[in-house]
């Protein structure tokens, strides 16, 4: 199984059980909320979930991955999707399940090796990612990376009965080789 490893964790193919387990560990974390999530996930809507992401995978518009620790735990995951093989594009989402795993770098380091892949290996040009103006720690991770802030989708996202702006950040194959 291929496996793209980092110092703390890797990347690497979701299997059946991984998918019950982020469903399981899946955590909102109220006290900072940054982004409206899909409550409702459960044990048994991962069967349908992993099954979805074989079938992305075989269409090609989606290559999702567990981040693991390095001691082989799934704490999450990370995509390269809505792949667009003619204009060299995709975008990327990522999402770490316990909250005791959030802000200790354990992203960064996913989103580091995913832009590789994605850059070096997969030949993309482009790699877009959006987030919402009050998800500041996604905002600092993406600006760390190398990504661009290129717009702002007024009032896009209605979350906690306010609405708030999307951030559109995007990341050049050139940024990238500059690093």
């Amino acid at each position: 199984m291929t496996k793209l490893q980092g110092e703390r964790i890797y990347l690497s193919a979701l299997e059946r059980n991984d998918c019950k387990k982020i469903c399981m560990d899946n955590e909102y974390d109220f006290d900072n909320p940054v982004e409206s999530t899909l409550f409702g996930w459960s044990v048994e809507n991962s069967d349908e979930w992993f099954d979805e992401i074989q079938r992305l995978l075989k269409s090609d518009v989606n290559i999702r991955l567990g981040i693991f620790l390095n001691d082989g735990t799934v704490i999450g995951d990370i995509a390269l999707q809505s792949i667009d093989r003619i204009n060299r594009s995709c975008s990327i989402g990522i999402g770490i399940a316990k909250i005791e795993n959030r802000s200790k770098g354990y992203g960064t380091e996913a989103l580091r090796l995913i832009l590789a892949y994605g850059f070096s290996n997969q030949g993309f040009e482009r790699i877009s990612a959006s987030t919402t103006e009050i998800n500041v720690p996604s905002q600092k991770m993406l600006e760390k990376q190398g990504f661009v802030l290129e717009g702002r989708e007024r009032k896009a996202t209605y979350f906690m009965g306010k609405r708030f702006d999307n951030l559109n950040y995007g990341f050049l194959v050139d940024e990238y080789n500059r690093q």
